[in-house]
């Protein structure tokens, strides 16, 4: 399917009805891992419309040249995510997709129902622990196949062949060079989102680590956290089963949300204020 928001024609894929859940891909891939990943947890029950974009570079969404930044980008997704969803949405992002979901539901808490982040990349990224391997021979596939994956086994390079190799064709590389010039967001006055969140973050992640997950859960009001032994940045591959009832459990909190009409949806965020003039921009 494809829609344009704003200068950018977006390509997508939806299954389901329902409440809509927008899903954000990594860097370097496509709608097609996220789909792989999520598909199975999310296509489970019944009310939930689940949308998986390329985003701009990627896929088959274009990249005009007046995308030049991560901000620029964070403005296309934004313009589609209002443009295709036409209610309140949830919001599901693994690396640089967390990175711009986090952001997104700061941006539009009013109207964003939930948020999950898997293996987010973050501003503030800090001991990134070194490569390791924890199951398989460790000679399989390619040498990003290795640097991806903790768990090397046949099963997982199938799905690295599959779902994540393809990909690296249609990434455009003038696109993935300009945006990786500014990849980093402006800061803004916006406190971090306040709704129902979980964080999952691979404790063996060698791409974007996990200590930076953990700053952002100290400061989300109403997170969850799981940093999860043995899996890697792919874990949404590894460890499929425990990613399932993490989002579960997350789905469970969201319909509670909806349904307690005593919830605030905006906390007192003076402190979050004082955060940043006490230590700069966050």
């Amino acid at each position: 399917m494809e829609l344009r928001a704003g200068e950018v024609d977006f390509h997508y894929v939806e299954h389901g009805t329902g409440r809509p859940v927008v899903v954000l891909h990594g860097a370097g891939v496509d709608h097609r891992e996220a789909e792989a990943c999520f598909e199975p947890i999310l296509g489970g029950g019944a009310g939930l419309r689940r949308i998986y974009p390329d985003l701009p570079g990627t896929g088959h969404t274009t990249a005009p040249e007046t995308l030049r930044s991560a901000d620029d980008v964070l403005d296309a997704l934004l313009r589609f995510a209002d443009a295709v969803t036409g209610s309140d949405f949830l919001l599901v992002g693994h690396s640089a997709g967390g990175y711009y979901a986090q952001a997104m539901a700061a941006r539009r808490a009013d109207r964003v129902a939930g948020l999950a982040l898997v293996c987010p990349l973050l501003p503030g990224l800090r001991d990134i622990p070194a490569p390791r391997l924890v199951a398989g021979p460790g000679d399989l596939g390619d040498e990003d196949f290795r640097g991806y994956f903790v768990v090397q086994t046949p099963d997982m390079l199938d799905r690295y062949e599959r779902f994540v190799a393809p990909a690296a064709a249609l990434v455009d590389p003038a696109a993935a060079r300009r945006i990786g010039e500014r990849w980093q967001l402006s800061a803004d006055d916006a406190p971090p989102y306040p709704g129902p969140t979980t964080i999952v973050a691979g404790r063996l992640d060698s791409t974007v680590g996990y200590a930076a997950a953990t700053d952002l859960f100290a400061r989300c009001p109403h997170a969850t956290l799981a940093v999860v032994d043995d899996a890697g940045h792919a874990l949404p591959h590894e460890q499929p089963e425990l990613l399932r009832a993490l989002l579960a459990e997350w789905l469970t909190r969201v319909a509670r949300d909806r349904t307690n009409p005593t919830r605030t949806s905006t906390p007192n965020t003076s402190w979050f204020a004082n955060e940043r003039s006490e230590k700069g921009t966050l």
